[in-house]
């Protein structure tokens, strides 16, 4: 299996040196769509600094197509309305040829139909419900399949977890991912009465009530497991709360999908040692490659800033568009979504990531369980896991799938060998 080195790997990593781009008439336009302030400023703001370390180091090692890049930053201010307002900017007054942003999917929903309208193309990074498939955008963070289930069967098959309480945010991601991960359980033998759902507002800071509620499910005995999809500042108080309740993870073993270093490196977790995140991607990976990329991004930051998955998601994503627009010869959205198929890159845990025709990648999964110094401890690692667009535990979706490529159709329905619609379900 084969791959183009990424400049980032010529350059950052290696000390390379190369001629700067070419002056060009035009820069190439990169727009970062992504929250620098309001609750999900903790998470996204290191995507935007990602993102400029990836240009800085694709400048130097000479730009693409003999220009240089542009980063052209904007603040959708934790404000999911203003994310489709802000693409459109993006879009038609900076005139940018790809956007790389979001994190909730209720800022990705937003953007979608401005994209889809002006046939912009965006890089999602983050993991993600499923239950989508836009032609217009490249999903690199995982699908349910390549998180939330694996996960959910780790609590079965590895600690026994007999009762659960899936915990959310109370937006598209978490309730969606519930509404799977809840017939999934089912499927599995967990009784409905065993499954205890759970939403709070975005900010939410008073836990005590539910964290008593989580505890006692526990009386009869029963081992209780949480999911969390509890997304930004929020994740805060309630690992703080259980901290306070003397919960630990033995007791009430905790799994986030939307807990990572970054998430972390604001609390003391020593309260939090045990408690597990399942994610693609976590900064104690062992390769040369994420020992080199740790290094790299430690120089530009600062020793104290930290790696994580949605980085990792914009790393591979940034260098297969860059090779896809090389391969083309061009930035026209259309060329470059055809170049995209088959793309193969290294991701930062070893093995190869390969964009599938359902515009998601074959990533690994890992279980990580938190460490004192706020890292985590990786106890379990898959092979590469294809990305689902459409899970296979909602009857409406187990008929669906996703072939951009061939099909020409994100929303195929393979009983009535169909096309049920062109644009994504919103």
């Amino acid at each position: 299996m084969t791959f183009k080195t990424s400049a980032f790997v010529l350059t950052a990593l290696l000390g390379t040196t190369s001629m700067a781009a070419a002056q060009c008439a035009d820069p190439i336009k990169v727009g970062v769509l992504h929250s620098l302030s309001g609750t999900m400023a903790i998470s996204e703001t290191t995507l935007k600094d990602t993102m400029e370390l990836l240009i800085e180091n694709q400048n130097a090692a000479g730009g693409l197509l003999g220009c240089e890049i542009e980063a052209v930053v904007v603040d959708p201010a934790s404000d999911w309305p203003l994310f489709a307002e802000k693409a459109r900017e993006l879009l038609t007054v900076s005139e940018v040829d790809v956007i790389f942003g979001s994190w909730t999917s209720v800022s990705r929903k937003s953007a979608l139909p401005v994209l889809e309208e002006l046939n912009g193309l965006m890089f999602y990074p983050v993991q993600y419900e499923g239950e989508e498939s836009s032609r217009n955008v490249f999903y690199t963070g995982a699908a349910p399949n390549q998180q939330a289930i694996p996960a959910t069967d780790y609590f079965l098959e590895e600690l026994g977890v007999e009762k659960f309480a899936l915990l959310g945010t109370d937006y598209v991601y978490p309730r969606t991912t519930n509404n799977i991960l809840e017939a999934y359980l089912q499927s599995k033998g967990i009784p409905a009465e065993d499954i205890f759902v759970n939403y709070t507002p975005f900010g939410h800071s008073d836990w005590a009530t539910i964290v008593a509620d989580v505890v006692a499910l526990g009386a009869d005995g029963k081992q209780v497991g949480v999911i969390s999809t509890i997304n930004g500042d929020a994740n805060i108080g309630f690992y703080k709360e259980l901290a306070a309740a003397g919960v630990s993870a033995d007791d009430l073993p905790v799994v986030a999908f939307s807990v990572g270093e970054e998430e972390l490196s604001g609390l003391d977790t020593s309260d939090l040692v045990g408690h597990l995140a399942a994610w693609n991607y976590f900064q104690s990976a062992e390769s040369d490659l994420n020992d080199e990329w740790v290094a790299a991004w430690k120089a530009k930051m600062g020793e104290e800033r930290v790696t994580n998955d949605p980085m990792e998601a914009h790393f591979i994503g940034f260098n297969m568009w860059v090779n896809a627009v090389t391969e083309a010869g061009t930035t026209d959205v259309d060329a470059v979504r055809e170049a995209m198929y088959g793309q193969e890159f290294p991701n930062l845990t070893g093995g190869t990531a390969v964009m599938l025709p359902n515009h998601h990648l074959a990533k690994p999964v890992l279980i990580g369980e938190i460490t004192a110094d706020g890292q985590f401890d990786i106890i379990s690692q898959t092979s590469e896991v294809p990305g689902d667009a459409w899970t296979d535990y909602l009857p409406e979706s187990a008929v669906l799938v996703s072939d951009w490529q061939t099909l020409g159709c994100g929303m195929y329905n393979t009983e009535t060998e169909t096309c049920v619609q062109l644009t994504s379900n919103y």
